[in-house]
């Protein structure tokens, strides 16, 4: 043991010398790209995790919301007040889309967050003004001043209708906070507010869960239907203090007339969500890697949770090693429901499927109606003299924003684009017990 601390130290010092010596070794020449936002969809990246909403409160303006969850602030109690707070900065650009982009407002807030022990999220409302008939997209950049790390994100809204999401907000019926999310549990109740005008009516349209999950994205296949006619329209007497709640899993899209097929849209995707707590619940992801004949075994068994385990041993061929792709799997699993849920669970989306078997990006390149991932292949590292060049290249999936009444966080893999994907040995790769990653040497 002394031997090898002891060659660690002589191996610094070494380092520090030719350093500071100036003597030339071998260097690599990198270069940032400011544009790759892959830290969004990283949790190892992004330690700050807000969630946005929209209400167009007025003809003129819009309220963007943002909420930070206490868990996700960095508090320190170096400030003059020498309380604990958090110093968040946040910045929002405001263009018009069917304008071609044009700047439309802008807005800065400083924010002095002081902790308090009885509070779990912090919510500030940005007044944005806008004019009626358009698409628009907020630019909004937040920066933890304490920590210096900022993050990027764009929130799409719009103006074109009365009737459509954007005119909605939803709270707690007890705690009166507001609700950004629309997933809803079981005996969770709350109230849905309409801004525009007095109605007297609420119409619920309920649909089933979706439950297929996609087609391998080197597939080029039709797209997929979303969610057709609804099963059930029940119209309730309405008040904005109307506690409601939806004990079914299903989708329930709220409009303000039983022909207007737009409306807030709130899902219930059983008590476990966005974490997988039943053996059962934790077979339906296998689809990405198990045979049809397979998924039939898996969901017949009488012992699901037996079958599962036999599954993962079959792969890593010994229970530790089991254990381990299972905590990867399903950990992607549970962030692929938290970032891309739309009106089915985020791990049953496009995006949630790439997330799944590829793991985070390494880069992220993100517009108003357009995500571009990039997963990095083996380096090409070429030399000259004592230098060398790494050359990085990268296998892209690009996914395009699909609009429905639903949600505004639907996108589907442009598989026309997508004619080299690797899908099949990052399968196999996995089925042999190795977490896929692109750039693997070929041997491991």
């Amino acid at each position: 043991m002394k031997r090898n601390i002891f060659t660690g130290r002589c191996l610094t010092i070494v380092l520090i010398g030719l350093l500071m010596s100036g003597t030339s070794c071998k260097t690599t020449r990198t270069t940032y790209d400011s544009k790759d936002l892959s830290y969004l969809y990283n949790p190892l990246k992004n330690p700050v995790n807000p969630r946005f909403g929209v209400f167009n409160q007025s003809d003129q303006i819009s309220v963007l919301s943002v909420k930070f969850f206490n868990s996700d602030l960095f508090f320190s109690e170096a400030n003059p007040k020498g309380v604990p707070m958090a110093m968040m900065l946040i910045s929002v650009r405001l263009y018009n889309i069917s304008k071609g982009r044009t700047l439309q407002d802008t807005a800065l807030y400083n924010l002095e967050i002081v902790r308090e022990l009885s509070k779990d999220e912090y919510l500030y409302n940005i007044p944005l003004k806008v004019e009626k008939g358009f698409e628009y997209v907020a630019d909004v950049k937040i920066m933890d001043k304490i920590r210096q790390q900022m993050v990027q994100t764009f929130v799409p809204f719009n103006t074109l209708s009365d009737f459509n999401r954007y005119n909605f907000y939803a709270r707690g019926h007890f705690k009166q906070n507001d609700l950004l999310n629309p997933v809803v549990r079981i005996n969770e109740f709350f109230n849905l507010l309409y801004g525009r005008k007095p109605i007297d009516t609420l119409y619920i349209h309920y649909y089933k869960l979706y439950e297929e999950i996609p087609y391998p994205p080197s597939m080029v296949l039709p797209e997929k239907p979303m969610a057709g006619e609804p099963d059930t329209v029940v119209a309730l007497a309405y008040s904005d203090t109307l506690p409601m709640m939806f004990p079914r899993k299903g989708i329930y899209l709220c409009s303000v007339g039983k022909g207007i097929n737009e409306g807030y849209t709130f899902s219930n995707f059983g008590p476990g969500f966005p974490a997988m707590k039943t053996a059962e619940d934790m077979i339906e992801p296998l689809g990405y890697l198990a045979s049809g004949d397979e998924m039939n075994t898996l969901r017949s068994s009488t012992r699901p949770k037996v079958s599962l385990d036999d599954f993962w041993i079959g792969c890593g061929g010994n229970v530790d090693k089991a254990r381990e792709l299972i905590r990867i799997y399903y950990t992607r699993v549970l962030y692929a429901n938290y970032y891309f849920t739309s009106y089915r669970e985020g791990w049953k989306t496009d995006r949630g499927m790439i997330y799944i078997i590829y793991g985070p990006p390494d880069k992220l390149y993100k517009s108003a109606d357009e995500e571009s991932w990039g997963y990095r292949k083996p380096v090409i590292k070429s030399s000259w003299g004592t230098r060398y060049n790494v050359k990085e290249e990268y296998v892209f999936f690009t996914f395009k924003k699909r609009d429905n009444v639903f949600s505004d966080n639907e996108y589907s893999i442009s598989r026309s684009e997508t004619l080299v994907s690797y899908w099949d040995q990052a399968i196999l790769s996995w089925r042999k017990g190795i977490v896929f990653r692109l750039d693997n040497p070929a041997d491991l």
